[in-house]
Order: C-alpha cells, then structure tokens, then sequence
C-alpha cells in the first residue's frame, strides 16, 4: 500500500533514518533544512511530501517556493527550488516515485492555493545520479536539463592545482586568518560583501540579511571566514550533512580590493579544509555550469581538486508563457544592470512582449 504524506504527518524520526541511509542524501532534504526554511518563511514558503510503502517512508520531495518581491519581479520570478533532488531509499517501487513526483507537481495546481503562491516552475537541482530513475521523471513531466557539478573528496589523496597551492601559501604569509564566525556582526559584515557582489556581478534575487542570520543562529552549518587584519574580507556559509558533505551554498570575497590575499580562494581552502579536519567525505560545489559553454567559474574551482559530474537538474514548466518572459527578463537584467529605481525600465521591456 502506498500513502502520500504532507510534512506535519510525516514520520520525523524514519525521515532521519532515511537521511541518513539515502545513496541521494543532502542536507537540503534534511527536517533540519525544513526547519530552517520555516523559520525564514517571511521570504520563502517551505514545502515537503513524503510517500510511504508497505508502513516504510521511502522518499521525501522538500523545498521552497520564493517570495522575494511584492512588484513585478514576483510576478516574473516565482519558482520553487528544491536542492539536492528527491531524498530515496534505493528499493523505492516505481510507482511510489511516480506518485510522489506527481504530487509535487499537483499540488501547486490546487485551486484554493493564492495565484502568487504557485511557482512557474518547478526545479530539481540533482547533488547525486538519478539516472536509473530518469525514465520516471519524464512520465512525470520533469525533463533533464544538462548542468555540472564538483564534488572533491577530502582524503589524503586530494590535491589542488600548484597555483592554487601558491596562493593559498602567500595568502596566509600576508596575514590572512581563516575562522569560524562567532557573532552576528561578522555575519552582517560578511553579508555587505555577498550583497554587492550580487548586485554588481551576478545580478540575480538574494535573501536579505535576516535570512542568514538565521542560519547562524539556528547553527545548522558553518561560516567559514576570511579575515585580514581584524576585518573579514570573504567567506562561505557552509551547511554540512553529518560526515558525508559540506556545500558551497554562498561564497564571496573581496578579490579587487585584496587582490595579495587572495579571499575567494581562501573561502574554498577552508571549507575543504574543514572537512579533512572533521573527516567530512565530500565538498560540493553545487554547481558548474552547463556542458560545452565556457565558464571561468568552472575553471577556477575546477583547481581545487575536484571531480566534474553531472547530474543535471529536473524541470517542470507550470506556465511556459511566464516562463519565457521570465528568461527574457533576467537576460535583460543581467545585460542591462538594472536595479532599484530603474524597475520601470523592464516593466516596459515586458510590456512589449507580453502584447
């Protein structure tokens, strides 16, 4: 017999169980990360079903759906994430995957759900290989989408690039000094660097400072700071599932302005770092960017050591047509650099295709 369940039924303890057995275990499909996300439900709306099988939980689907802006970026951008990809016991029946996958796709069509509540999309970032079971996602309306991944395995077989070596080396001659936070001011200041960084280079929605300030406080995971001369200059916020990974979720540093102390690279060192330290197995870069497209992201985290896979990401397009204007929208973003005050520009530029 097969039931599907909400998250308020769900059995807390086998959902643990089933973290800490799963061969597709992250902590994004963690009650941790469920309970983190409820706590910072002024920016996003946390959701999770599980399927049970003969009294067994044997999957659990957990994400969010974003609630970043009351204007148009709302309207345009609504989506619900969902990290790390479905959570499964290795024996699930094809049809307890199917039934679970369907929920979650049905659910945002209920009827009673407010409009703005339902995501134009649905996204499965995959952390693991889903591929004995990517027949099942496609009757399911979730298509593969191409995209890489890192993975470097913290042993005493890793090893980075020379260069990198280099720098690490000159980076701490100069004074750097790597640390975990221990307040909520290195936390704020840490922030006005990711904050600049996204709004100068990568140009797409950030959660605001309270957001990670309940990650600090709730201490499900680790920031990794950069600090030279008593200022933090760059770091990591580093969510970590018991001794199997620790995730590059956020990074930043002040690369321009400290150019000899080298604070991205350092970021990445110490979380890798870390993990050899607290026999973690597995860093995770959570993302490359897609195949065959030149990335120079890719590139320099390609040096630290690790090993590029793809498991691809699982799509499913509740609403083409917002969906598109959506990516028109983003292109325009990031190719114009608009921002704050300048938001009626793009509501033009949607205008003109939504006629």
């Amino acid at each position: 017999m097969i039931n599907l369940l909400k998250y308020n039924d769900i059995d807390q303890q086998q959902w643990q169980t089933l973290a800490n057995d799963s061969p597709t275990a992250t902590w994004f499909q963690t009650p941790e990360a469920y309970q983190f996300y409820a706590s910072v439900s002024a920016e996003i709306l946390p959701f999770a079903i599980g399927v049970v099988e003969n009294e067994k939980l044997m999957g659990v689907v957990m994400g969010y759906v974003t609630k970043e802006c009351n204007n148009w970026k709302q309207f345009f951008t609504r989506r619900a994430i969902i990290i790390g990809g479905p959570l499964l016991n290795e024996n699930i029946s094809e049809m307890a995957l199917s039934k679970l996958l369907c929920a979650v796709k049905s659910q945002f069509n209920n009827k009673q759900m407010p409009f703005l509540q339902k995501p134009i999309y649905v996204e499965m970032r995959n952390f693991h290989d889903y591929s004995r079971w990517q027949p099942i996602f496609e009757q399911c309306g979730f298509s593969y989408q191409s995209h890489l991944d890192i993975h470097v395995l913290c042993n005493e077989t890793h090893k980075m690039s020379e260069q990198r070596q280099r720098q690490v080396k000159k980076a701490i001659k100069n004074g750097v000094v790597i640390k975990e936070a221990t307040s909520e001011k290195e936390i704020k200041d840490w922030y006005k660097i990711l904050k600049n960084l996204y709004a100068e280079k990568i140009r797409t929605p950030l959660f605001s400072e309270e957001f990670f300030l309940q990650f600090y406080r709730q201490k499900v995971g680790k920031y990794l700071l950069v600090k030279f001369q008593e200022k933090v200059i760059g770091g990591m916020m580093c969510p970590i599932l018991n001794n199997s990974s620790i995730y590059e979720w956020y990074v930043c540093g002040l690369d321009e302005e400290y150019k000899e102390q080298y604070p991205s690279v350092m970021a990445t060192y110490a979380a890798i770092e870390h993990a050899k330290k607290n026999k973690i197995e597995m860093f995770d870069f959570m993302g490359a960017g897609k195949p065959n497209i030149p990335y120079g992201v890719r590139d320099f985290k390609m040096e630290f050591g690790g090993k590029l896979v793809e498991y691809g990401r699982s799509l499913y397009i509740r609403n083409p047509f917002l969906y598109e204007i959506g990516k028109l929208g983003v292109k325009f973003l990031k190719k114009n650099k608009i921002h704050g005050k300048k938001s009626s520009n793009i509501k033009e530029y949607f205008a003109r295709y939504i006629q």
